[in-house]
């Protein structure tokens, strides 16, 4: 009988979802300073929306190198990261709305355990995505086989549109 000498690894996708959450809690604690700080300097909606955009961006960009270590990027990359926010904007709203309709006066501890309860479950969702769909690895062609045709690229007009 032999025994192991060393630990069994875990696997990539615990580690992915690790340095996952290590990254967007980072940019998270980052975001809600800065919010701080702009707070006096501009209304509130507007500083919030700056420090939305500005934070999914760099989250995005953070997930990609770090917690999928992928290469792909680009502006695809972002509108579709994007998407998976505001997916997670409306699970979380969602879910409150729901609270507010079933118990129109909830406790402190009770909003917040709906909240934290939908947002860790819009975060586990938004790993997925990203994983599974915005920075999944492509296989590579076969050898000797064309390589597949590049799609249509989003014109500067639709990007602005999306956004």
């Amino acid at each position: 009988m032999t025994t192991r000498t060393h630990p069994r690894p875990l696997r990539p996708t615990v580690l992915a979802f690790a340095r996952f959450v290590v990254c967007g809690g980072g940019v998270g604690l980052a975001s809600s300073g800065v919010l701080l700080l702009l707070h006096e300097r501009m209304p509130l909606a507007v500083a919030t929306a700056l420090v939305t955009v500005v934070s999914t961006l760099v989250a995005t960009e953070l997930h990609g190198r770090v917690s999928f270590r992928s290469e792909r990027s680009g502006w695809a990359v972002h509108l579709r990261s994007g998407l998976t926010v505001l997916v997670g904007y409306a699970f979380t709203t969602g879910a409150l709305l729901g609270l507010y309709a079933l118990r129109p006066d909830p406790s402190v501890l009770t909003e917040q355990a709906v909240y934290l309860g939908a947002s860790a479950l819009a975060g586990v969702g938004r790993f997925a995505v990203l994983r599974l769909v915005v920075f999944a690895e492509r296989p590579a062609p076969a050898a000797g086989s064309p390589a597949p045709a590049a799609g249509p690229a989003l014109s500067r007009a639709a990007v602005v549109i999306a956004a």
